[in-house]
């Protein structure tokens, strides 16, 4: 335990652990979060202080350390238990483990200075500490595409001003700090940088997600008008997000996999107890759709799992690429397909505000249309079938 009262994780098993102690109250909480569509205060205060905000900052920080399994892992725990709470997580896990996880060499071959790692290294220890961080990057009208994006950064001296609004911003509000993605003002070439803006003056939360599901994510809106100081830039390089979404791509694409693989799991199971409770195990039609919903949930929780190793074994290469895409492609679909399947199963009651499957519903359909969407990820893998090169290939940018 810190001076701070948080848990310093000493390994892996232990992170895993702790997601599994804290599960239960997530799960218990998640109904009332959703109904209320608040964000999850009570499970982010636990998720502090059982140290999991600070997952992936390396030990020579004091961290864990912990690779892309060890998260994927934890994730999966989350989004069985409350799968908001575990979106937001992944959007924080998506920022620091990026951070963690970017080779100094890297940031030095691109330009990067001393001064821009010893910011990376303050993010991180902050984690370490309890912070929690937002991702800013979707926008009204161009979503998650890098290369379209409105809100602009230009250089003022040293430093830089940085303007725009984003939408679909979990966590929004109740965070420390925001990685923003921005588009270069004065560059006629699609130049996108990473900036961290910390909350506070020049930052305004719009109160504006009523969703169907993912209800308790509190994905506002955010507009930011704010002078930011030049280590603002993260990796101290213009033009590394274009980058960085194609040679590490599980950070923007399949770190949401494993929590609606979750969710997907939490489905199963709560048509399968339902089921229980109410003697429907005698009707073969049930038990055949909870046999292909578990087939196809642990086909999916596979996919996700080999994504993971492919990840920390050989990331950034074709084939593990792949294997990322392909884990989100599988992710969205199946929890939408099962979840509804289940719901069917179970019959007209579920459908009523209140019973946990119809939650559980909502927030499974919602993986297919998260960036990247279900049909960009089949076209991803489409022109790789085809031998073409799926970051180039494709008729307009995917970024």
């Amino acid at each position: 335990m810190s001076a701070t009262g948080i848990a310093i994780l000493a390994s892996a098993t232990e992170a895993l652990e702790a997601a599994k102690r804290l599960a239960p109250g997530l799960s218990r909480r998640a109904a009332h979060y959703d109904h209320r569509g608040e964000f999850p205060a009570e499970d982010f205060a636990e998720l502090r202080e059982a140290g999991l905000l600070g997952l992936f900052v390396p030990q020579r920080l004091g961290g864990l350390g912990a690779c892309y399994a060890d998260y994927v892992a934890v994730a999966l725990e989350l989004g069985r238990a409350a799968g908001p709470t575990a979106l937001i997580f992944n959007m924080h896990a998506s920022m620091t483990g990026a951070l963690a996880s970017t080779p100094d060499a890297l940031v030095r071959a691109l330009g990067g200075s001393d001064q821009a790692l010893r910011a990376r290294d303050r993010l991180l220890t902050a984690a370490l500490n309890g912070s929690l961080f937002a991702v800013a990057m979707s926008e009204r009208g161009t979503g998650a595409r890098l290369s379209e994006l409105n809100t602009t950064y230009a250089r003022e001296g040293d430093a830089f001003v940085l303007r725009g609004a984003k939408s679909f911003v979990s966590g929004a509000g109740h965070v420390d700090g925001y990685l923003v993605a921005a588009r270069a003002q004065e560059r006629n070439e699609p130049v996108v940088s990473y900036f961290f803006v910390p909350a506070g003056d020049g930052v305004r939360v719009e109160a504006s997600w009523d969703s169907l599901g993912m209800r308790a994510t509190a994905s506002h809106d955010v507009a930011f008008d704010v002078h930011l100081p030049a280590d603002a830039l993260l990796g101290g390089v213009e033009g590394l997000a274009l980058l960085l979404a194609q040679v590490m791509p599980q950070w923007l694409v399949a770190s949401y996999a494993a929590v609606y693989v979750g969710v997907a799991t939490a489905a199963l199971e709560e048509a399968a107890r339902q089921a229980t409770t109410r003697g429907l195990g005698r009707l073969p039609a049930l038990r055949a759709r909870l046999g292909r919903a578990d087939a196809e949930v642990a086909a999916a929780r596979l996919c996700v799992l080999e994504a993971a190793r492919a990840v920390d074994a050989a990331p950034g290469t074709p084939e593990t690429n792949r294997a990322v895409w392909r884990a989100k492609l599988m992710a969205g679909d199946v929890a939408a397909a099962v979840a509804s399947s289940m719901l069917e199963a179970i019959g007209a009651s579920a459908s009523r505000r209140g019973n946990p499957l119809e939650r559980l519903y909502r927030d499974a359909r919602c993986g297919a249309l998260q960036p990247a969407t279900s049909d960009v990820c089949a076209d991803y893998l489409g022109l790789a079938a085809l031998g073409a090169d799926p970051n180039a290939g494709a008729d307009e940018p995917r970024w």
